[in-house]
């Protein structure tokens, strides 16, 4: 029976479906990229599951010509395809598969914002009863940046369920016009008097310090930033001098530059701001998110095999 190599968090993640496939013996394999390529190498596979951990080398010196690298998830930053490319290997992610799970993080992390919910559970831990006023999200303001499958499901939660006001901000008109109140080409303009805002752009070049000081500016004083996309897309260092200053209200992030989080080289933590939650990366990690990415990741491989690269969802 063929192989598929998985790197050990994503195996972990749905171990209950890798552990019954009938037509490949899945592998958990370490996710450091010098440990992967030799266990690829012992066990002559040319299927490979992987994270967000970005290879650089040996990964695609260690796969022959037709393999796959199979990413568990949507962004594939960490994948060099221009490398994998000359080695005839293809690349492939699972969109569409945690749209939800990720849209329900970011809808959650509006209400840690809102009702202080982390800092008043804190307090009870500690014996001290501090209630303390928040806001209410009915009638405000949700600036959503990148107005995709997970932009435009956070829309419609946020505008359906919590009654507020939705402004979109991409550059192509969004995917479902009905989530939105309004939309806009121009950052400032579609920021304008939102108390909130929402990460949902991808890690591109182009896209890279996405959220600078000039465009933390442009948002109303006391704002929330939430991130839920790519650490990349906001300068750190910015966004710690606008939240450490009190210009906006604060952040709530799940993605960082470097992960596990490691303070910027200016040495401005975020994690000692008392208006910055964060977490480790959890906006897809849902049982259902989890199986649904391992299913997509295993039909490509199949879809591979069976030699209908057409069916596979190759990233470039």
């Amino acid at each position: 029976m063929e192989k598929i190599l998985v790197t050990a968090p994503e195996y972990d993640k749905a171990a209950a479906f890798f552990e019954t496939l009938e037509d490949f013996q899945c592998v958990r394999v370490p996710e450091q990229e010098t440990e992967l390529a030799a266990a690829i190498r012992r066990e002559q596979a040319r299927y490979v599951i992987i994270g967000v951990v970005k290879y650089t080398g040996p990964l695609y010196d260690a796969l022959t010509a037709g393999g796959v690298i199979a990413r568990f998830g949507v962004g594939h930053d960490g994948v060099d395809k221009k490398q994998a490319a000359r080695r005839g290997i293809r690349c492939t992610n699972t969109p569409g598969v945690l749209d939800s799970s990720v849209a329900e993080c970011a809808a959650g992390m509006l209400l840690l914002a809102a009702r202080h919910f982390a800092d008043t559970v804190a307090d009870n831990r500690r014996g001290v009863w501090a209630p303390r006023i928040g806001t209410e999200l009915a009638g405000k303001t949700l600036a959503i940046v990148g107005c995709g499958h997970i932009g435009s499901r956070l829309a419609a939660i946020a505008k359906n369920g919590f009654g507020m006001t939705i402004c979109g901000f991409d550059i192509t008109a969004p995917r479902d016009e009905s989530c939105y109140d309004r939309f806009s080409m121009d950052f400032a303009e579609a920021v304008r008097g939102a108390q909130f805002l929402s990460l949902h752009i991808p890690d591109l070049p182009a896209t890279r310090d996405f959220l600078n000081a000039e465009k933390l500016a442009a948002l109303a004083p006391g704002a929330w930033v939430i991130n839920t996309a790519r650490g990349t897309v906001v300068d750190e260092d910015a966004l710690y001098d606008a939240a450490a200053s009190g210009r906006i209200g604060g952040a709530v992030l799940d993605v960082f530059r470097q992960e596990p989080y490691r303070p910027a080289p200016s040495g401005k933590d975020l994690r000692t701001l008392p208006n910055v939650l964060m977490t480790p990366h959890i906006g897809s990690s849902t049982a259902e998110a989890c199986r649904r990415m391992a299913e997509a990741a295993v039909a490509n491989i199949r879809h591979a095999r069976d030699g209908r690269d057409d069916a596979m969802t190759i990233v470039s």
